[in-house]
């Protein structure tokens, strides 16, 4: 069967990988108060680990450690732990809809990064999509420069360094695969996660009275038995989010599926609403629109010049 009779199968597991992925999110809206930062970023990813590897014994698949970019794989693994460290830290404070959509300025980046790192040629055209799509990032944060709230560019932060991974992935993908990579991910991010358990871990940090601080600072394990399901259960959805959006690229056409990770923003949207009755403002749905309507323009720009940069690879 050929990828364009399996797009609609890959449509429908991308748009069940968007809903679930707002459920994650959901979740540390949930729980950050009762944990920390690290803890929760430690327990998520030993979890998706953990599935990894039994889904790799299932399937009879070998796991590949080595990387044949090592150096590139280090960078990778940093970019990609504190671009969602920016994240996590953005939902103490954002809600869903606002943080998702000001992420998915990554496009935006990535093309900048592909102009500068893989010698892509970037027309006027896309130029002014990417101006556009940015154009709607600033709507969304609606910026005060005389009292500016810098915290509130930890999405963008997030979305800089998920673009870096990304260019990077795009470059390295010849010859490590994406199992090989994902292990690269989840290893470094635990063992980051342990060296700041070691160093901040009792808490010693933990001075400040705000709570999105107290959330990056506060003392592993203060409310396991609260805490833990809700990470454990993170983990898991995280995975199945990712095998449902891996599966998607791997059945379907990517061009046909990737414009649907932006239903993530819809999905958060109708998540933050149900569950912490979010209502975004009307300045927000304009600057989602412009975001949305950059990257689309951007990817049929792309299209027509058959160099897929920006969406020839799962969203997270």
């Amino acid at each position: 069967m050929s990828t364009s009779n399996n797009n609609p199968k890959g449509i429908l597991l991308i748009l069940i990988g968007m809903a679930i992925f707002s459920i994650q999110d959901a979740l540390i809206k949930f729980v950050f108060e009762d944990t920390a930062l690290y803890e929760l970023y430690f327990g998520r990813t030993l979890t998706a680990f953990v599935l990894l590897l039994l889904y790799l014994k299932i399937t009879n698949q070998k796991l590949i450690l080595k990387a044949h970019y090592p150096y590139l794989a280090v960078f990778r693994v940093v970019c990609f732990f504190f671009g969602f460290s920016f994240f996590y830290i953005s939902l103490t404070f954002m809600s869903l809809a606002m943080a998702n959509a000001l992420f998915f300025s990554s496009p935006f980046f990535i093309s900048i990064l592909a102009m500068i790192f893989l010698k892509e040629k970037i027309g006027i055209r896309r130029w002014l999509g990417i101006s556009v799509g940015f154009l709607g990032v600033y709507i969304v944060l609606d910026p005060n420069f005389d009292d500016f709230n810098y915290m509130k560019l930890s999405p963008v932060a997030c979305a800089l360094c998920y673009a870096i991974s990304m260019t990077i992935t795009k470059y390295t993908s010849d010859k490590d695969n994406v199992y090989t990579q994902m292990s690269h991910l989840y290893i470094g991010a635990i063992i980051i996660s342990i060296l700041f358990f070691i160093f901040t871990g009792e808490g010693q940090f933990n001075t400040s009275s705000d709570p999105t601080f107290q959330f990056i600072f506060r003392e592993w394990f203060s409310n396991p038995s609260y805490a833990w399901p809700f990470i454990i259960f993170m983990g898991f959805v995280a995975a199945v989010s990712f095998y449902c959006v891996f599966s998607a690229y791997s059945i379907a056409s990517p061009s046909a599926v990737s414009l649907f990770e932006y239903s993530l923003i819809i999905w958060s949207i109708i998540v933050g609403y149900l569950l912490f009755k979010d209502v975004p403002t009307t300045r927000t749905f304009i600057g989602v629109a412009l975001i949305i309507g950059a990257g689309i323009y951007i990817y049929i720009r792309e299209k027509v010049r058959d160099q897929m940069i920006v969406t020839d690879t799962p969203n997270r």
